[in-house]
């Protein structure tokens, strides 16, 4: 991380929790809901299938930029899927880039092939070993192993959400991340239970020995890009929510936080590790703060 980004994120950091303020310092624009699999877990893909044109996502990301928010991701549907003419992905994080955004990253499914070095992260999906992972994502994973040997760049991070189905497997993930040279580290998540996904959801027991699996895996020299002292809230869900510190864009349209927000009663569910660690931090956990200055000056 430059020193300009970091001196910029320190001052908004101590502003915020010195003020109390609810600015947004995180923004998502979801460039298609476009998706190319159907994932058991996922309740957001191919709804409408539509491109957001170029034009459209500037604008987007210029309200984004005004707001405030300077670390931003483009989300999908599959992002990779994006195209407006002969505009794809790279077009969108060089746009970002000059913008002003200090941090541009992209999530993907990884079944494209990794040439965007100009993104500072790209996380991608791996959802376990190759059985658990194709039990949720369909048969991908030895292309994604693949295109993660072949990637252009070393900035890829793995993103798990740890559900039913997979939540033995995180072991696998985290060597998988120690062990392949293109990739960074790993985050993960337990999954947020919409109404169609609710039987994947974990119980606080599952969560508990999946953080202690999570820690030990931090002890033996995983990269996992996640902190600590976080976990005891999120197995409880004790955490606060929504995180005002972080919007998402969608057809024109904000939200606060994430797009489940909508949904009654999720937020108490929410199983994303960011927003436990975002709304802790502006809170001012020095726990957290420490943890996160060491982590993030790690992987960013």
């Amino acid at each position: 991380m430059k020193l300009s980004s970091f001196l910029y994120f320190a001052g908004f950091g101590i502003e915020t929790i010195l003020l109390r303020k609810k600015k947004p310092i995180l923004g998502t624009v979801i460039v298609t809901d476009k998706c190319n699999l159907q994932c058991k877990h996922c309740s957001v893909n191919n709804i409408t299938a539509i491109m957001h044109p170029f034009a459209q996502i500037q604008q987007e990301m210029r309200q984004l930029y005004d707001m405030g928010v300077r670390i931003l991701f483009f989300c999908g549907g599959e992002t990779f899927l994006w195209r407006d003419g002969e505009m794809g992905l790279r077009e969108l994080v060089t746009e970002a880039k000059k913008k002003g955004f200090l941090i541009v990253n992209v999530v993907t499914n990884g079944t494209f092939p990794i040439d965007l070095p100009e993104a500072d992260l790209i996380l991608l999906s791996l959802d376990g070993d190759r059985e658990r992972h194709n039990a949720i994502r369909g048969d991908t994973y030895d292309t994604i192993m693949t295109n993660i040997v072949s990637a252009t760049s070393d900035n890829i991070c793995f993103y798990m959400a740890v559900n039913q189905i997979n939540q033995g497997a995180i072991r696998d993930v985290c060597l998988a991340a120690r062990d392949m040279t293109n990739v960074r580290a790993v985050s993960f998540n337990f999954h947020t239970p919409y109404p169609d996904t609710k039987d994947l959801a974990l119980s606080r027991e599952q969560k508990a020995v999946c953080c202690e699996t999570i820690t030990q895996m931090m002890e033996e020299g995983a990269p996992v890009f996640n902190l600590k002292s976080a976990f005891p809230y999120l197995i409880d869900n004790r955490f606060p929510t929504p995180c005002y510190q972080c919007v998402v864009m969608e057809n024109g349209k904000l939200s606060t936080c994430g797009r489940c927000i909508e949904v009654p009663g999720l937020c108490e569910q929410c199983g994303y590790f960011f927003v436990a660690e975002y709304t802790l931090l502006f809170q001012g956990n020095c726990r957290i703060i420490l943890e996160m200055l060491k982590t993030y000056l790690k992987y960013i």
